[in-house]
């Protein structure tokens, strides 16, 4: 099999993995040529042609140099790969994919996920985070594997057959020039395959070790990414679906439209004191909507109180049953009448209100789930603020026309007087709120006394009772 590598690499600070990558490549039974796409000539041995030059003024563009040189020698190949400098592409990688490109359909792609390992050599998956998730429903079998979907579908690699490559570039979303959407830069270059093209990236869940590559500059252990107990927890529980992934939806619409991940509900949001702080400490009971991976749940647990969840999906929901959360797996729409006759002291919602299509409608039946003296607390977004303004204003291309309808963005624009306003339509009262002032901005905060928070802050946390 003939093989084309291209690999991007800026500078010299990951060289030492770069070694590394070649070293593999060059090990390869196949017949592999390799090309390093570079902002300045570099020396990797006579077998390794460098190409340089940028797509742009802009360095991040690198990345998307490797769309000529694919299309170059598209019909020179069988095999396509393009990964970064310190992305590890070993030959069982090349393997694995070969094998599920035989049973998945025209219009899927095998692909992988990445690790890294932190000092005790535990492996953490550094794309599982914010609002990425496995969306179940997309779970299917495949030639005797199961297959599944991840939201995210950055790996800083990606493999093509030459039919695969020959089809994307027919799609007219592969040959293009340097741009971002629901990614930065570097992400969009190495996901343009499945974010235009076509092409849905699905991940073995039965050959799962096969599918994930070493990320070797393990560069965000610690403060990005899930280690990989939580996250095999997962794998098992859609791998067990048997044939019944259709049902298992998430809650809600967690991805906004616009801005990313910015406005985007979390599935692993870290513990919120701020947030339960507005919880009364004689409240016993919590429900808690949109519940993610439970660190806010459980510690709520351990204080003392009673912990009910509505997890944003039935597979997530597999962490938080596991710390001893009660967990009710139903719609957003089927949970209310689950839970008649129950009564809470608070109902719990955080970052999620300004997702939610009609939130009027959310207030109102969860708010019927409230005891006589049981409040609702929750966060919005202050999308109202003074930056946020300005950005649109300088004509900055996420924020122009920042104020278009829900349709168009997968979010409302919040502040504290729509909060008033869908409060008062639902019947509850707001009792308090409390703005969360960026570091920037505190300065301006204390020397206005707290007349500039509407402007400066970044959310809304608030609580609310029946009137």
């Amino acid at each position: 099999m003939k093989v084309l590598a291209v690999i991007s690499n800026y500078g010299t600070s990951n060289s030492h993995f770069l070694r590394e990558v070649l070293r593999e490549l060059r090990s390869m039974s196949h017949e592999v040529d390799i090309v390093v796409l570079s902002e300045s000539p570099k020396d990797f041995g006579p077998d390794i042609k460098v190409r340089v030059g940028l797509p742009s003024n802009d360095p991040w563009t690198l990345p998307f140099a490797h769309k000529e040189v694919f299309v170059e020698n598209v019909d020179n190949y069988d095999l396509f790969i393009y990964n970064e400098d310190d992305i590890l592409i070993a030959e069982r990688h090349v393997n694995a994919f070969l094998e599920a490109t035989k049973v998945l359909h025209e219009d899927e792609i095998a692909g992988f996920m990445r690790y890294e390992l932190d000092a005790q050599g535990r492996r953490h998956f550094c794309d599982v985070h914010s609002q990425f998730h496995w969306d179940a429903s997309l779970t299917c079998h495949r030639g005797g594997q199961v297959f599944g979907f991840f939201t995210n579908e950055h790996a800083g690699c990606f493999l093509l057959t030459q039919v695969q490559l020959k089809k994307a570039i027919a799609s007219g979303g592969f040959l293009v020039p340097p741009h971002r959407d629901r990614y930065g830069l570097p992400e969009t270059a190495a996901t343009d395959p499945y974010t235009q093209c076509g092409f849905r990236k699905m991940i073995s869940l039965t050959n799962f070790e096969e599918f994930t590559v070493h990320h070797m500059s393990n560069r965000y252990v610690g403060w990005l990414g899930l280690e990989s107990s939580d996250f095999y927890k997962q794998i098992g529980a859609l791998t067990s679906l048997n044939g019944e992934s259709a049902k298992y939806r998430t809650l809600f619409e967690v991805q906004a439209k616009r801005l990313g991940s910015r406005y985007s509900k979390w599935y692993y949001e870290p513990y919120d004191a701020k947030l339960t702080s507005l919880i009364p400490l004689n409240s016993r009971s919590v429900l808690s909507i949109g519940c993610g991976w439970g660190a806010t749940e459980e510690a709520l647990l351990k204080s003392g109180k009673k912990v009910t969840a509505i997890p944003l999906d039935p597979i997530i929901a597999f962490l938080p049953e596991e710390k001893g959360i009660r967990v009710i797996r139903e719609s957003l729409q089927e949970a209310p009448k689950r839970l008649r006759g129950e009564k809470f002291d608070c109902v719990l919602f955080s970052n999620g209100l300004h997702l939610i299509s009609d939130p009027v409608l959310l207030l109102k039946e969860f708010g019927a789930l409230l005891s006589p003296s049981g409040c609702f607390v929750a966060s919005i977004p202050n999308l109202v603020r003074l930056s946020i303004l300005l950005r649109g204003v300088l004509g900055q291309p996420d924020y122009r026309n920042f104020s278009m309808s829900y349709d168009v963005t997968g979010f409302h624009l919040t502040n504290r007087r729509v909060l008033q306003g869908w409060l008062e339509k639902s019947g509850l009262r707001l009792a308090k709120s409390v703005y969360d002032i960026p570091a920037k901005a505190e300065l301006a905060d204390r020397l206005s006394l707290g007349l500039v928070r509407p402007l400066v802050g970044s959310r809304l946390n608030f609580r609310a009772s029946k009137d």
